[in-house]
């Protein structure tokens, strides 16, 4: 358990917070691509408690603004898209990207107000199917070449989906690699043949053996964690009965996201990003290494799962995340289908919109979390005393230089199970033909 203090401390990530003020030092995923695909390429973004209008201009370029009109607050979500930027259609005062007012067609024609308005306006760069902003202070960061940047187009899908709750609990749960045994355990294996686009439906590495039946088979995984360059690697080793180990590398890439294996063909990359302190999106990047994305495919499924236009999911609180009990007592640990979104979404929502860690007890396989939550504090104390080049991928480490990180999971001898991992990950990447995987 930790105090009231220091929860809040974590947790909180509006304007002038500790830790908001570190999330402004990287780039934060805004939104999806898609939401910009339409006639008018104009969308609301709520993004560490600051509402703001995203826009695609005449000219192609996007732009992130204040969302109320300097002028007298109207909302510029419904401004005019015209003349190279948005007009507020109370007074006509028109804005462009870069947040300048560039003309107030109600004032004196000799008016030179308009130089002086400048609305709040922030950097944003499309990447692969989503739209980042940075909200810090100075130059952006250069961006780190993962594999969900270095993949082209082709090979990556997007997508997000609405939690209501804290972003910290949010995070929490993909660095956590027990409760994938019991969580998202399945009474009952499906065929992996038919496991594209899920997570944990694919076979367990080179093996025959589902994926599902390993996590509820070995449910005891024995844990490490070591820092990185981008944050933290996760082992998680389940050792099985015949003198093999198989291996699971997960990663925290600091601040808020994940690298996760999906299947052999796919990774993971997942950001939790504050709406607000109530409330996150998880901003996922699929990316393939054999072969590009079946984007149609797995577009459908997610759908079939979630509304639009805001994303939130169709399972939730008010319709008990779709809990049946006769499901519960012979197919899902959970009674509440087979989509793994759902099983997270209900333990991170559960305990409440901030969870109360003042009441939370921690285990031995908590490990990586009580690492997480010492490093979010030593970046905290670091931007109190001006320190911002100690902060993961700052200073002396080039982003540009980041590769990866290695999210994959193998099999192999107990004793040599780094070997292992090691070479399974750099066969994968060698036989990645459509673009350069190497790390």
């Amino acid at each position: 358990m930790i105090s009231q203090q220091l929860n809040d401390q974590l947790t909180r990530t509006g304007p002038g917070t500790d830790a908001g003020a570190v999330m402004r030092q990287y780039w934060q995923p805004a939104a999806l691509s898609d939401e910009l695909a339409k006639n008018r390429p104009v969308v609301p973004v709520k993004l560490l408690g600051e509402d703001l209008v995203l826009f695609r201009d005449s000219e192609g370029e996007l732009g992130l603004i204040a969302r109320g009109c300097p002028h007298r607050g109207a909302d510029l979500c419904y401004g005019r898209l015209e003349d190279n930027g948005l007009r507020c259609p109370f007074h006509g005062w028109h804005f462009d990207r870069t947040g300048q007012c560039v003309e107030q067609p109600g004032e004196p024609e000799t008016s030179r107000m308009k130089e002086n308005i400048k609305t709040t306006s922030y950097p944003v760069v499309e990447k692969n199917g989503i739209i980042f902003a940075y909200m810090g202070p100075g130059e952006p960061p250069e961006f780190p070449n993962f594999d969900c940047f270095r993949a082209p187009e082709s090979h990556v899908f997007a997508f997000k989906g609405l939690w209501e709750c804290n972003w910290l609990q949010a995070m929490e749960v993909g660095i956590d690699p027990v409760h994938a045994s019991f969580l998202h355990r399945f009474l009952q294996d499906e065929d992996p043949a038919d496991a594209y686009g899920k997570q944990f439906r694919d076979k367990a590495a080179d093996t025959d053996i589902p994926m599902t039946k390993l996590l509820r088979d070995y449910p005891r995984p024995e844990i490490s964690v070591e820092e990185t360059d981008y944050g933290m690697r996760i082992v998680a080793l389940r050792h099985l009965d015949n003198g093999k180990t198989h291996v699971r590398i997960t990663n925290q890439i600091f601040p808020e996201a994940i690298s996760i294996p999906m299947s052999r063909e796919m990774i993971i990359t997942q950001w939790h990003v504050p709406i607000d302190d109530e409330h996150c999106y998880w901003y996922s990047m699929f990316t393939s290494f054999d072969k590009p994305v079946d984007k149609e495919l797995m577009r459908e499924q997610r759908l079939k799962e979630h509304r639009l236009p805001d994303y939130a999911p169709l399972k939730n609180k008010r319709n008990n995340y779709g809990y049946d009990p006769e499901e519960q007592s012979r197919e899902t640990y959970t009674g509440m289908g087979l989509d793994i979104n759902v099983h997270d979404q209900w333990a991170v929502e559960s305990p409440g919109p901030i969870f109360d860690r003042t009441k939370e007890h921690l285990g031995k396989t908590d490990v990586a979390i009580i690492k997480y939550r010492r490093m979010m504090r030593a970046a905290i104390a670091a931007m109190a005393e001006g320190k911002v080049d100690e902060l993961p991928m700052h200073g002396s480490v080039d982003p540009a230089q980041v590769f990866g990180p290695i999210s994959n999971d193998t099999i192999g001898d107990r004793e040599n199970w780094k070997e292992a991992f090691t070479a399974s990950d750099a066969e994968r990447r060698a036989a990645c033909a459509d673009w350069d995987a190497k790390v």
